[in-house]
């Protein structure tokens, strides 16, 4: 939320810059993230100054181009070759002096240099009044009045505004300081807090009167719930025009583009005090008449962005005798707005149910500025007073005259809360006791009313706006954000309990292997839980039945939970594939969702990607590709971190994975991995190959309780490693022999590793070669050559009666 320094200043005098005011601002809760610098035109006409043309003669060299000499109120006058067709001696101009900064309506930056223009030297330029972004007109130059004093900065002729424009990262429960004038009222008893005590200067709406009531339209609220306050005026023999000057500096700093005088004040209100308003062009309300009610499931209604939209049968509608109007709180229609034609408007202020507004808005995908504090819940009561200070502004700006009683239907007022506040609660939630006076004076500049006093606590009434404030609880967070968390102490001292957990807890597992993943060179990912239905197209692992569906989605690619982490992952493969990361090691840990016949199931899981090279090119080593054994190795790694071994593989047969392999522990599945198909890479526009692997978090949490971490002293004695060259059948696999290896020395073997596989060339067709290390070693002696020679031939003799092998 935008909020202007200048703007806020007419509530507040304050003599504060505005960073000082900012950090107060950020004490009381209303974070600023920001300050902005905003010029009411762009670059504040710096350089340009007000010159009188001395002279004015053809170009020698070009028919369109006059010399000009320009006194701007040095000593030697200026030349200037301008080509504006009105340039004449005795104009008083703006003049961009050389080194000047000017802006195109684009808002790119280009600056005056001395040059030559067809053969004439040219030392600054005559400008236009849509160069220096005082309007759009380029039929020739500015000339000022006749009187203007020379050599005065633009700046000051033009009364060019400054403002300071503070970001402020609103949370959704402050719908109060919605508007200037509610941070303005927190500023006060911050303010207050620091002993300075400021006025908080409200408009005032006290000249409002009807003149005449000649144009009187009727409003009949249906659906009193929905809409349970709303006001109407009508003002007549207005003219829709450009508004002036100062109401477009006020909407241009806070990010707005002004429309015309009537929809400009409408949203200078809304800014300015939190109250949405709506003006309706008089004379497109059949019947003289504004229905408050909602219209069957289906009804048509096109909206001022030109589309056409089915209506909810719980949307609510300002319609008149025959026809929808807008969507109450939300949008307004294309057949009912104000246009340049209109004289006479019928202007709108209500209160609508917040959750109304929020499910309307989400229904639509529309998100307004007045939906937006709509389903927030504004204030009740400030209804009739914004729709008077909006119809005194349409009169100043745009003329015009009351033509009607201000209605308001209000049938059952909305109550403030009671809250009753105990100190000895108070004093626990905040840690020390704050003094009952200071208390009181911080509650009492919040508009919170004190109606009794006792030794135990106050009995409080809290105003309708502050509809985040009902609990004894919320009393207290006001207490604190105003007196200050800075203000509370800290001790010296720390209490810790020691609580007894099992170190095979979900959270200190994930901890263990999300580091482990870290310290390899992977990023962990976060992504939405919330997908797209059309992803279940992509395999048929997924099935539509199966989707938790949304009750009210954001958008349709939001509108169920993901079955799969898969999805999610590749989404963000994808936009850093796009942004010239190519190489990527990824891992998330998340849920996914599932109803099975009506029984709605989460499951957590573990997912890894890897795409591109494993390594960056280096002047000493050449990048490695991120393959499918490289995949292998990390996901052994991470189970046996966690104690798993002796694992059963067997290959994946889906169309998620082209290669893919699972491992399980018994009967349960601990993990799928592999390389993912390209149909579905192709859908995420990714050209390069994609590794994968989904653990089965919940059965590896499970099961690694069970699992017991051996470990042994390190061996004093040497480790022999011997090789062989195995010529072999080509459907045996490297855990073959890793197996067959296994059995026939159990003690003494301690690793077999594959170092060399080649196929091709000079070996019989149907043949491949393994080139197999194996390392032997006896913890309590030093092996003899006799010893490993007798192990190498048992190894070779299994190898050639189990697998046909030979040696080469």
């Amino acid at each position: 939320m935008k909020i202007s320094y200048n703007w806020l200043q007419q509530f507040l005098k304050i003599d504060w810059p505005a960073e000082q005011t900012g950090e107060l601002l950020t004490d009381l809760g209303l974070e600023i993230e920001g300050i902005d610098a905003f010029q009411s035109v762009k670059g504040g006409l710096q350089g340009i100054v007000v010159g009188e043309v001395l002279t004015c003669e053809q170009h020698p060299n070009a028919d369109r181009l006059k010399i000009t000499t320009v006194n701007i109120g040095n000593t030697n006058p200026l030349q200037i070759v301008c080509g504006a067709p009105n340039v004449a001696k005795g104009q008083k101009v703006p003049v961009a002096t050389i080194g000047t900064t000017l802006y195109t309506a684009e808002g790119e930056a280009w600056t005056i240099k001395k040059g030559k223009i067809r053969g004439e030297e040219s030392h600054g330029m005559i400008c236009a009044e849509d160069e220096l972004g005082l309007g759009s007109s380029h039929d020739g130059i500015m000339v000022l009045d006749a009187d203007t004093k020379i050599g005065i900065q633009a700046a000051e002729l033009f009364n060019v505004e400054n403002d300071e424009v503070f970001e402020i990262g609103l949370t959704p429960n402050r719908a109060d300081a919605m508007s200037h004038f509610g941070v303005a009222r927190d500023l006060k008893a911050g303010l207050l807090q620091k002993e300075i005590n400021s006025e908080l200067i409200t408009p005032s709406v006290s000249s409002f009167h009807v003149e005449n009531r000649t144009l009187k339209i009727d409003i009949d609220v249906e659906d009193k719930t929905l809409a349970p306050r709303y006001c109407g005026v009508t003002i007549s023999g207005l003219k829709v025009a450009e508004s002036p000057q100062w109401l477009q500096n006020r909407l241009k700093a806070i990010g707005l583009t002004p429309k015309n005088n009537i929809v400009d004040v409408t949203n200078y209100v809304l800014h300015e005090l939190g109250q949405p308003l709506h003006a309706f062009d008089a004379a497109k309300i059949s019947g003289n008449k504004v229905i408050v009610k909602t219209l069957p499931k289906g009804t048509k209604f096109t909206t001022l962005d030109d589309v056409e939209r089915e209506l909810h049968e719980e949307d609510l509608m300002i319609c008149d005798a025959e026809k929808p109007m807008c969507i109450a709180g939300v949008f307004g229609g294309t057949d009912s707005g104000v246009t340049q034609n209109t004289t006479n408007i019928f202007l709108e202020s209500a209160y609508f149910n917040p959750v109304s507004i929020r499910k309307t808005a989400k229904r639509h995908a529309m998100n307004t500025d007045a939906s937006f504090r709509f389903e927030r819940g504004i204030d009740p009561n400030i209804t009739e007073y914004a729709l008077k200070r909006a119809a005194l502004l349409i009169q100043d700006v745009a003329g015009g005259d009351i033509t009607s009683d201000l209605l308001d239907f209000y049938p059952n007022k909305i109550k403030d809360f009671q809250v009753r506040l105990s100190f000895d609660n108070a004093k626990k939630l905040i840690g020390e006791e704050i003094p009952k006076e200071t208390i009181k004076s911080i509650l009492t500049s919040l508009d919170i009313k004190v109606n009794n006093v006792t030794e135990t606590g106050l009995g409080l009434t809290v105003p309708a706006y502050r509809n985040d404030v009902q609990r004894e609880a919320d009393i207290i967070e006001e207490i604190l954000r105003v007196y200050g968390y800075n203000n509370i102490g800290t001790t010296e001292k720390l209490n810790a309990s020691i609580s007894n957990t099992s170190r095979f807890e979900d959270y200190k597992l994930q901890n263990v292997i999300g580091n482990q993943l870290s310290s390899q060179g992977f990023f962990e990912i976060l992504s939405n839980s919330l997908t797209t239905p059309k992803y279940i197209e992509l395999s048929e692992q997924l099935k539509e039945e199966h989707n938790v569906e949304m009750l009210n989605p954001l958008s349709n690619d939001l509108s169920v939970m993901r079955q799969s982490l898969l999805f999610s992952g590749l989404e963000a493969v994808s936009y850093n594939i796009n942004r010239k990361r190519d190489n990527l090691k990824l891992y998330e840990f998340g849920k996914t969702y599932h109803n099975y016949n009506g029984n709605r199931e989460e499951y957590k899981r573990l997912s890894v990607f890897l795409t591109g090279n494993k390594n960056t090119l280096r002047w000493n080593s050449a990048a490695q590709k991120s393959d499918f054994f490289y995949l292998k190795g990390i996901v052994n790694s991470t189970l046996e971190r966690l104690g798993f071994s002796n694992l059963k593989t067997s290959p994946i047969k889906n169309d998620v994975f082209s290669e893919g392999i699972s491992l399980s522990l018994g009967k349960t599945k601990l993990v799928d991995f592999g390389i993912i198909n390209k149909k579905i890479i192709k859908h995420f526009s990714i050209s390069q190959e994609v590794l994968y692997a989904e653990f089965d978090w919940d059965n590896i949490v499970d099961l690694a309780k069970h699992q017991n971490i051996k470990f042994t002293d390190i061996p004093k004695y040497p480790e022999v490693r011997r090789d062989f060259a195995l010529l072999l059948d080509d459907q045996i696999t490297f855990e073959d022999i890793d197996k067959i290896a296994m059995q026939t020395e159990k003690q003494l073997l301690k690793d077999v590793d594959l170092f060399d596989v080649y196929q091709g060339k000079n070996l019989p067709k149907g043949k491949k070669s393994y080139a197999v290390s194996f390392t032997i070693q006896d913890e309590k002696k030093t092996l003899t050559d006799k010893q490993i020679d007798k192990i190498m031939n048992k190894l070779q003799t299994n190898f050639e009666k189990q697998l046909g092998a030979e040696l080469r």
